[in-house]
């Protein structure tokens, strides 16, 4: 191949992050959006307070002995719209120090992408045990995190899923405590009585609605999710 040829040839290779001013060019823009587009779900489950919202409200659901009420789709919508509230001050802070910076020309998508990831580690490690992290750095064989700052984002996201599962179930067991006691008093009523073909969920239920609603149920496990996490952000 001649030297024109390859002159003519490499140019039409090049790809163009940058815009004319030095910022990117708006089709590399549309392209990250469309790939965060893509892995939304799984950051929005494995890095957000959306896992351990859905699994309380789920647990609530099956203690009120209501496999299908409230559906699935509304839980997830609750949870979606909790998470963004409680992350809200989190992802405005990214867009401040990272986000806009990038699309300003000011930073390179490396030096975003590490500004970036900063807040939403520090929010991540407030509520990752010590013991799910150093169980994760053992079982990578590495040495226990000097500073949050060290912790990768590989080690840290296990951990967390792991803490924010075990404080779900923690939430999810008080929840279901009462509930199991009026199951029992409707069971135990039902057997003195000789009614034993007579299903307990059946009497039992009402009570469960009945006093769910008398304690305003749904707000009381939407204030403690929102406690746990100390209110917005």
């Amino acid at each position: 191949m001649s030297a024109a040829l390859q002159a003519a040839v490499v140019p039409l290779l090049t790809i163009d992050i940058d815009g004319v001013d030095g910022s990117p060019s708006g089709s590399i823009l549309t392209l990250l959006g469309i790939t965060l587009l893509s892995v939304a779900p799984a950051l929005l489950l494995m890095m957000s307070s959306f896992t351990k919202i859905f699994v309380v409200l789920a647990m609530t659901r099956n203690a009120l002995s209501l496999p299908s009420i409230p559906p699935n789709q509304v839980l997830a919508g609750l949870s979606l719209f909790l998470s963004l509230f409680i992350m809200w001050p989190v992802l405005t802070e990214i867009n401040t120090v990272a986000v806009q910076p990038y699309i300003d020309g000011s930073l390179t998508f490396a030096q975003a992408f590490d500004v970036g990831q900063a807040p939403l580690q520090d929010w991540m490690l407030r509520f990752t045990r010590e013991e799910d992290l150093a169980l994760m750095s053992r079982m990578a064989a590495q040495d226990n995190p000097t500073d949050p700052q060290s912790v990768p984002l590989y080690t840290l996201i296990p951990a967390f899923m792991i803490s924010e599962l075990r404080a779900a179930f923690i939430i999810g067991f008080v929840i279901f405590v009462p509930f199991l006691v009026i199951d029992l008093v409707v069971a135990a009523a039902l057997m003195s009585m000789g009614m034993m073909m007579l299903p307990p969920v059946m009497i039992s239920l009402p009570f469960k609605i009945l006093l769910f609603i008398l304690v305003d149920g749904w707000g009381l496990i939407i204030t403690s999710l929102l406690e746990s996490y100390g209110g917005v952000g």
